[in-house]
């Protein structure tokens, strides 16, 4: 039975002999989608070897920027031979920029999406985003929403440290005597050295020892680290008032001095705890991104002490990136301000 016009105009084009074709979509080069390719793998790497879910997500987002359900044999091979270790970040920018087959923007927010693959955002991987953001030519306003940048580059820095030499000078010149009858109450009340050493992640992600006058019966630094809580048996009467009074902190401006802490930034954990957190908040070691405080914008609005709910952390941790985001000299006055006459700062003080 011959076919109407309208049916056969319903299967593709009608060509010039009246027969109706389908047109299949050709298939696009996959050789100009291996620097795409090399770079969400590269991605992946990272932080460690690329886990399962980041290789799926890799190959998710290529299928789709194909339009295949599965990847050519080619493109396939080259995603199974990909060497980290060879990746030159600028050599591959170049060649994204060279034959586009996504914008630039696109590109940051697919690799976003493999980073994100396995629920954490590493500060390695920050750093692997930051770096391709910047070789392909993109300003701090069009990647600022996906990568943390520390504010503390070039002059700032070295304001930010001068404000932290001057001020922990100041201060710790001004509070030695008081320092000292600490000390002195430590050691004469209970057992065990005057100061508390305990091992934290400083700037990205290096460990120091962090200082504290000791106020537990226990010198926790290991694996496992159990946070302070309320009547806890474990604090000493001396170190109950040591730490509502935050002046188990003050061997900290030493920290300072040496360059491990700054006066004013996000609060150091317990690498123990960490190790938890990163796991649990996508965003949680993007704080480490600058150094950690004596005191910050999160103590200052009440965010201090046990974070017995994943939500306490959670609303810290936002208030440390509120603090990288929105960093300035006049806001680091104010978060110091309020840690000596705020009420605030005192709440869950424990």
């Amino acid at each position: 039975m011959k076919q109407t016009q309208p049916e056969r105009q319903e299967l593709g084009r009608v060509t010039e002999g009246g027969y109706v074709v389908e047109e299949p979509r050709p298939m696009p080069r996959v050789s100009r989608y291996f620097p795409v390719a090399e770079a969400l793998m590269a991605a992946a790497h990272a932080d460690r070897p690329a886990s399962e879910r980041e290789s799926d997500a890799v190959r998710r987002v290529l299928c789709e920027l194909l339009e295949v359900d599965q990847l050519p044999d080619r493109l396939e091979e080259r995603l199974r031979s990909f060497d980290p270790k060879g990746v030159d970040v600028k050599v591959l920018a170049d060649q994204l920029l060279n034959a586009p087959v996504a914008g630039r923007h696109t590109l940051m927010e697919l690799t976003a999406q493999v980073c994100q693959a396995d629920g954490e955002m590493d500060l390695s991987e920050d750093r692997y985003i930051l770096a391709l953001a910047l070789a392909l030519g993109l300003q701090p306003a069009e990647y600022g929403h996906i990568v943390y940048d520390s504010p503390f580059r070039g002059v700032w820095r070295l304001v930010k440290r001068l404000e932290d030499l001057v001020l922990g000078t100041i201060f710790l010149t001004l509070l030695a005597p008081l320092m000292i009858a600490v000390a002195l109450a430590v050691k004469l009340t209970s057992r065990g050295p005057v100061l508390f050493r305990q091992r934290r992640h400083g700037e990205d992600g290096v460990e120091f020892n962090v200082l504290k006058f000791r106020s537990m019966s226990v010198m926790e630094n290991g694996a496992a680290v159990v946070q302070a809580q309320r009547n806890d048996p474990r604090i000493t009467p001396v170190g109950a008032f040591l730490r509502r009074t935050s002046l188990d902190e003050l061997p900290q401006f030493l920290n300072v001095l040496a360059g491990n802490m700054s006066i004013v930034g996000p609060r150091p954990h317990a690498v123990a705890h960490n190790e938890l957190y990163r796991t649990k908040i996508l965003e949680y070691m993007r704080r480490h991104k600058v150094k950690p405080g004596i005191t910050g914008w999160a103590q200052v609005n009440g965010l201090r002490g046990e974070t017995d709910t994943l939500e306490k952390m959670v609303a810290r941790v936002e208030h440390d990136l509120q603090y990288i985001r929105r960093w300035s000299f006049w806001l680091d006055v104010k978060i110091v301000f309020l840690t000596v006459f705020g009420r605030k700062v005192r709440q869950n003080a424990y």
